[in-house]
């Protein structure tokens, strides 16, 4: 197992009960992002942690298996941002440093707004020093929401997602279709089942 994983999941183990502070862990049969698989369609185990402040700061750090390159065998991201209301709007500020130890050519960042109303939401992602951009629009209803999003000169994509329990444990079923429209990258489709937990 890749030795960031490892240390990952014995901290989260071992991680004490912080005020603001959270742990996460989760187990995928394929790491989708933004419709393509991360993970050649094997499965992820991925873990994080998170600080969120009552004044809406929060920041965090989160990593996972991926298989796409020969010189990156794992990705870690660290992200901060803001969240506030107004009125009925839940509006969210982030910036986000995509990191992939053993290949830093892969690394990238984005800055990021999304706006929430009721049960649909909007983002647009700033790809930085040249990354491309990415927007989506999603809607979720009850245990089930969807998601379209378009990546600049990669492709769109879209998911329908189903969420429910499992004992005290969180799962997911999810259909997530990717449309190319680089020569470098094809089209793809997966059916990806997810299953994990927060402390």
């Amino acid at each position: 197992m890749n030795k960031f994983l490892t240390m990952v999941l014995t901290t989260l183990i071992a991680i004490p009960s912080l005020a603001g502070v959270s742990a996460n862990v989760a187990f995928a049969s394929d790491y989708i992002w933004r419709g393509m698989t991360q993970t050649s369609g094997d499965p992820a185990l991925s873990g994080g942690f998170d600080f969120n402040s009552d004044s809406g700061f929060y920041a965090g750090i989160w990593g996972s298996n991926v298989s796409f390159s020969e010189g990156a065998g794992s990705e870690l991201d660290t992200y901060l941002g803001y969240g506030f209301t107004i009125g009925d709007v839940d509006i969210d500020l982030s910036y986000v440093d995509f990191g992939y130890p053993g290949d830093s050519d892969l690394d990238f960042q984005e800055i990021g707004v999304a706006i929430t109303y009721s049960n649909i939401g909007l983002g647009y992602y700033l790809g930085q020093d040249g990354a491309p951009d990415y927007m989506d629009l999603s809607y979720s209803m009850g245990s089930f929401s969807f998601s379209y999003g378009d990546y600049d000169t990669y492709g769109s994509n879209f998911s329908l997602s189903y969420n429910f329990s499992c004992g005290s444990y969180d799962c997911g079923l999810t259909y997530s279709d990717f449309s190319s429209n680089s020569d470098d990258l094809i089209d793809e489709d997966a059916l990806v089942f997810s299953v994990g937990a927060s402390f």
